[in-house]
């Protein structure tokens, strides 16, 4: 049996919690090694981590800075929100009227308490792309600063974190809130992985909602069953590996799940750990001020996984288009309308980001924590017939705080009806640029890309909108 033949063996059979049944020679039953390999799904040390660091690509790996990327799935629509035109006709214009802010801008009257943090985020008004007006394409686009094309999954900006600097703790350097995005109807990825540089860099999981009552985290804490010596075997599960299979051992494919076995299973134990996740630990006053719902207690969690050591957290405001209401204000059913927005999505979002900005300032950890507003598009200029408003990529808003953003400013303008941008047109690709810039990636280095190839962290030529800096 080849190498690879056995590492596949290994990934088409894990499980965490079944009772084994056939005996390996030493007693040890053959469903235990597979739930031992299982632990390599959340672990992020790997020989391409230590290759990296041998090369010098990874500096300062104690290097506090960390980005929390809150994506609006579904597209909030810019003339309702953050790009209002309140001299247009009223088939554009909407039926909101602007607010004045603590800075240099107006927004929507939804959004009370964002008017309040204005002076800590600032706003791209000239967003746009070439891409497809289907949610997936955006999302590709938005989250990895690339289109997908020719069968290269471009790594999701947290993976490339995780693969430059790796884990500060016990902690995975990636993580998702509450979990990857769902359905998107174009059938495509949805650019929430580690793509070209592999699964092992794929976000943790939360795949919990937060804010019930009986929330924990399903593959943090080991099965009430498993007792200590279940574990210490599980711990050396790897000498059974070196003398069953000793050819698998000399492989690369070995080595890669030793080194996600053990950091796996010190994050699946580690006190550090559980306590990061625990959000009892927060009195009911700071929980109820970023909102008991799930958005709102995945806010909070991002904080307390940002302050335990995590590099990046990704947080979907929704998880899919198609089974709950969101940003996609098509009017007419499933969908919501422009007024369901203000009644329905508009108040939990403004409470939660508001909350988790002003949070974040107060413990002294803004300055080194970008928070980064992205969505797949902007919606059409004009209502359309059922009361909502369309995909549309062309011109959309985007926004940023902390890490080293100056607040209060809006960069790049859009035509008198938000349809496209008018001045400082801003890309994809500088929108992920901008994250690399703030976490202190030099943007001409280069990723192990498909075959080995040399990949470029992000497009020739792409460079961060340093107009939001200093």
């Amino acid at each position: 049996m080849t190498g690879s033949s056995i590492t596949l063996e290994f990934e088409n059979m894990l499980d965490l919690t079944g009772n084994g049944s056939a005996k390996t020679c030493n007693g040890t039953t053959r469903r235990e090694i597979l739930q031992a390999g299982t632990l390599g799904s959340i672990g992020l040390s790997l020989p391409q981590l230590l290759e990296a660091e041998d090369k010098g690509i990874i500096k300062e790996k104690d290097d506090d800075r960390a980005c929390i990327m809150i994506f609006n799935l579904g597209g909030p629509s810019q003339l309702d929100t953050f790009d209002m035109k309140p001299n247009a006709a009223a088939e554009v214009r909407g039926p909101f009227q602007p607010i004045n802010t603590r800075g240099d801008f107006q927004i929507s009257e939804i959004f009370p308490k964002h008017a309040e943090i204005a002076d800590k985020f600032s706003l791209v008004r000239s967003c746009f792309h070439s891409g497809a007006a289907v949610h997936d394409a955006g999302w590709q686009m938005m989250q990895t600063g690339r289109l997908f094309s020719g069968g290269i999954l471009t790594p999701h900006a947290g993976a490339v974190t995780g693969y430059l600097r790796g884990r500060k703790t016990d902690l995975p350097p990636n993580v998702v809130l509450p979990e990857k995005m769902g359905r998107g109807g174009g059938n495509l990825p949805n650019g929430q992985s580690g793509g070209f540089l592999g699964k092992v860099y794929d976000p943790f999981e939360l795949a919990a909602d937060p804010s019930k009552p009986d929330f924990k985290v399903p593959d943090l804490l080991p099965p009430s069953s498993l007792g200590q010596t279940r574990l210490d075997r599980r711990r050396k599960m790897r000498d059974l590996v070196e003398d069953s299979v000793s050819k698998f051992e000399t492989s690369e494919n070995a080595k890669m799940l030793n080194d996600n076995f053990q950091a796996a299973f010190r994050m699946m134990t580690s006190k550090q750990a559980r306590e990061a996740f625990d959000l009892s630990k927060e009195p009911d006053k700071v929980r109820q001020r970023y909102g008991m719902n799930r958005f709102g207690q995945c806010c909070l969690l991002a904080r307390r996984l940002i302050e335990a050591g995590v590099r990046f957290v990704t947080i979907n405001t929704f998880l899919t288009v198609f089974d709950e209401i969101t940003w996609d204000i098509h009017g007419s059913a499933p969908f919501t309308s422009i007024e369901g927005m203000k009644n329905i999505v508009a108040p939990m979002y403004d409470q939660a980001y508001s909350a988790l900005i002003a949070d974040l300032h107060d413990r002294g950890m803004l300055s080194k924590t970008m928070v980064c507003n992205l969505c797949e598009f902007g919606r059409t200029p004009r209502v359309n017939p059922a009361g909502g408003r369309d995909h549309w990529p062309q011109c959309y808003t985007v926004y940023f705080a902390g890490g080293g953003i100056k607040g209060g400013r809006a960069v790049g303008a859009s035509d008198p009806i938000g349809a496209v941008p008018e001045d400082r047109p801003v890309g994809p690709a500088e929108v992920i640029a901008t994250i690399f810039h703030s976490l202190g990636f030099d943007l001409e280095m280069e990723l192990p890309g498909p075959g080995g190839r040399p990949f470029p962290l992000v497009n020739y030529g792409a460079k961060p909108i340093q107009e939001l800096f200093g």
